[in-house]
């Protein structure tokens, strides 16, 4: 019995908070990621993962109960799943009732950041064999705090410090912490669960980082003039307070941007000394990695900052993982996968059976061809009192949809070809009537017709 547990592969599951696609490893010029872009050299970088929700608490709900957000029935922060959920086997459940150790170290399930740093709220007991809360200073930290935003609460405003040392901070004490329990528990199969706080605002980091990111290279996105008009009034209606650049003018939205990257290097360093310990101990050749974020951000593309959106920059996410036990010739891929695939995926390299709740699918035959014909679409949601966004992302269009509790639709059709950016909506163009129609078919069909 001994020597078979021995053999079942470790799990190290590492979730960024609001972490976009500004990484070394998927080309962006400036950004300094070299312990995550190592990552992907050894892994498989997913060009096109999506997360369910463009928000932390529901997005994290979904991948970690395996359900979409219709399912889980959280659309905002502030939700313990099992309110909802009383009984759901979460994904670290699921391996600790199969035999893993779960542990926890930083912000899994939802978690307020930076006024619910160091506290277990949300953060389920039931998943977990050990449920630890590192500790952080953040925007309390000695400092100034540089307020850029000044009418946004706590937790939304863009305000960023630089610090003398990345002790005190949450992230520097997550990895630590994680690498004080690796050491224990070296010895028996593990799943541990690693949460990031960064890039999260408030954006704080050590001196260093923001040194790495001169104002002068912190270029502002160049919106096409217009870019707006043909956005939906009801998404536009979605916190306005994020459109317009929050207001700030272009020099704040450098320092916004130099404190984004500053911070994604941060915790980037971090990971780094994570990945530095699975190596000295020798656990790297048993242990999948999986890297992500819980959703995208916006760094003033089309005038919006932060999440709640379903346009590219909100709703992708950077998605590698690592399995040690396979050679990979292609380390990339520009297969749809979505955030809710990772249970089924994870308990499928372990060896374990996927629970018949989940609503996701497997990716494992993209991690042995990743070139491979895959399923036909990617969904995402968000919604609020006033209306319901869905997002059908197919291999060279996105469709959005846009309703009302009095039954009006608007409609978004973007050609991700000719149009990465998703700067013009061509919905209304007789050239695109057919593409349209087939969006709607396949959001009619739900996530079940779009299996590969």
């Amino acid at each position: 019995m001994a020597q078979k547990a021995a053999r079942r592969p470790n799990v190290l599951f590492i979730v960024a908070d609001d972490l976009n696609l500004a990484l070394g490893c998927y080309g962006h010029p400036v950004v300094k990621t070299p312990n995550i872009d190592g990552l992907a050299r050894r892994g498989v970088r997913f060009d096109r993962a999506y997360c369910q929700v463009p928000l932390c608490c529901p997005s994290r709900a979904s991948f970690l109960t395996g359900l979409r957000p219709d399912s889980t029935g959280i659309w905002d922060n502030d939700m313990d799943i099992r309110v909802k959920h009383p009984d759901i086997v979460t994904l670290p459940q699921h391996f600790k009732n199969s035999g893993w150790f779960s542990a926890r170290e930083g912000k899994m399930f939802h978690m307020n950041v930076p006024m619910g740093v160091g506290t277990p709220q949300f953060q389920d007991e039931a998943s977990w064999n050990h449920n630890g809360s590192p500790q952080g200073m953040e925007d309390m930290s000695p400092g100034t705090l540089h307020q850029l935003t000044p009418k946004s609460n706590r937790g939304v405003a863009i305000d960023w410090m630089s610090v003398d040392e990345a002790k005190g901070q949450a992230d520097e004490d997550a990895a630590s912490r994680t690498i004080a329990l690796l050491e224990e528990r070296r010895n028996e199969p593990f799943f541990m669960g690693l949460g990031f706080v960064r890039p999260h605002v408030p954006l704080v980091a050590p001196a260093r980082f923001f040194d790495m990111y001169p104002l002068s290279v912190c270029e502002p996105i160049k919106n096409p003039p217009g870019d707006e008009d043909d956005l939906s009034p009801m998404f536009r209606k979605i916190r306005p307070d994020l459109w317009n650049h929050m207001d700030m003018d272009e020099a704040k939205q450098r320092e916004a941007l130099r404190g984004y990257y500053a911070t994604t290097s941060f915790m980037d360093e971090q990971l780094g000394r994570v990945l530095g310990a699975l190596d000295s101990m020798q656990l790297r050749d048993n242990t999948v990695i999986v890297f992500a974020s819980d959703h995208g951000w916006h760094l003033g593309e089309h005038t919006r900052w932060q999440k709640r959106s379903l346009l590219e920059e909100s709703a992708r996410v950077p998605l590698i993982v690592c399995d040690p036990r396979r050679r990979i010739r292609d380390r990339s891929t520009k297969a749809l996968v979505e955030m809710v695939d990772l249970y089924p995926t994870l308990s499928e390299l372990a060896g374990l059976p996927t629970p018949d709740h989940c609503e996701g699918q497997s990716f494992v035959p993209l991690l042995n061809s990743p070139n491979r014909r895959w399923k036909r679409a990617a969904f995402t949601h968000f919604q609020t009192a006033e209306t319901r966004g869905n997002g059908v992302r197919m291999p060279n269009y996105h469709y959005m949809e846009w309703r009302s509790p009095d039954g009006r639709v608007e409609e978004e059709l973007y050609d991700s070809r000719k149009d990465p950016r998703e700067f013009r909506n061509v919905v209304a163009l007789a050239a695109y009537s057919r593409q349209r129609e087939q969006a709607r078919v396949l959001l009619a069909e739900g996530w079940k017709g779009a299996k590969a």
